[in-house]
């Protein structure tokens, strides 16, 4: 069991005053018997009261509403999580030629996780992954699920830049590239094509033990979001993979939220009203998550000014990549 204090810290500038900003923020660790969100702090500057809710996946959404005009809008989620061994997928799992027989079953059950989305839509190319996939598994649907993340981590390179927070797997399909959202995207729907329930993870990969040359310092640089998928196994459950990494789910992934693809679970999301242009920026860090008495540690909010200038359209915030 792993134990962290994470800080993560959005930041809009605009290039002229903006009011009536709305977002929606998505950055409260799940709860449950794999990980425990032991605490969890929103602050924004300016200041917003702002609410809470859990929507349709479980994911717990705060809403926040900046009204004043202002130059610059700070989101920091603190939040101190334990990270419990994940499973991983028994021996001898449902073979794959029984996939077909419980195909309308899933279906009816994981609709959301198993339909075509925006990200995701079904490809010829998908199923070409599949059919070696197939080809090179044991014959069993863990295995198969194995066998798809580990062709993607082998066959497409990790390139930051190469795609964009908007790019669908047909980008990464035509450059053999991407980031952690995309191989994420191309492994769902590796597996959903051929029938297997999948979801998108949104979380966080913590630095540390790092083999060299591995792409584990690539995805983290300076900042620690991450991505990976959770496919459902028959008879076994959730189980995570991580198509980037090449490696197993472990106590250094932190989810945050699940989504059919990253359009559900953007850690940010909003409108503001005002002729200004916007700049982002993402800072993830972890710390020790206890101080010298013991206790957990927190920062104090800071203020800012506020200016005012005349109305003008809404606009959307910007999404970063993850």
């Amino acid at each position: 069991m792993n134990r962290f204090h994470l800080l993560h810290a959005t930041e809009f500038i605009y290039d002229g005053p903006v009011y009536e900003s709305y977002n929606e923020v998505r950055l409260r660790p799940i709860h449950d018997d794999r990980q425990s969100c032991v605490s969890f702090r929103l602050i924004t500057n300016p200041t917003s009261r702002g609410s809470s809710y859990k929507d349709g996946y479980g994911n717990w959404i705060h809403v926040t509403s900046i009204l004043p005009h202002h130059r610059r809008l700070r989101i920091e989620a603190e939040s101190v999580v334990l990270v419990h061994e994940a499973p991983t997928p028994e021996p001898g799992s449902m073979p794959l030629a029984e996939l077909d027989a419980i195909r309308s079953e899933l279906y009816e059950e994981y609709f959301d996780w198993l339909a075509p989305s925006a990200y995701v839509p079904y490809l010829p190319e998908l199923a070409e992954i599949s059919r070696a996939a197939v080809a090179a598994c044991d014959g069993t649907v863990a295995g198969f699920a194995q066998s798809a993340s580990d062709f993607i981590h082998n066959n497409f390179v990790y390139r930051k830049g190469a795609t964009h927070v908007n790019s669908s797997v047909r980008d990464s399909l035509t450059l053999r590239a991407g980031v952690c959202q995309d191989f994420s995207h191309l492994l769902i729907g590796v597996v959903r094509m051929r029938g297997l329930p999948a979801r998108y993870v949104s979380g966080y990969l913590v630095s540390g033990n790092a083999t060299q040359g591995s792409k584990q310092e690539e995805v983290i640089g300076g900042q620690a979001s991450h991505a990976w998928a959770e496919i459902f196994l028959p008879g076994g459950g959730w189980f995570g993979f991580d198509p980037t990494l090449g490696n197993p789910i472990g106590l250094r992934h932190i989810r945050v939220a699940y989504g059919r693809d990253y359009g559900d679970v953007p850690p940010v999301r909003g409108v503001y009203k005002g002729r200004a242009g916007q700049s982002l920026s993402v800072d993830v860090r972890f710390r020790p998550a206890l101080d010298d008495t013991g206790h957990e540690k927190f920062a104090e909010p800071s203020s800012e000014s506020e200016v005012t200038e005349d109305a003008a359209p809404e606009r959307p915030q910007q999404h970063s990549q993850q």
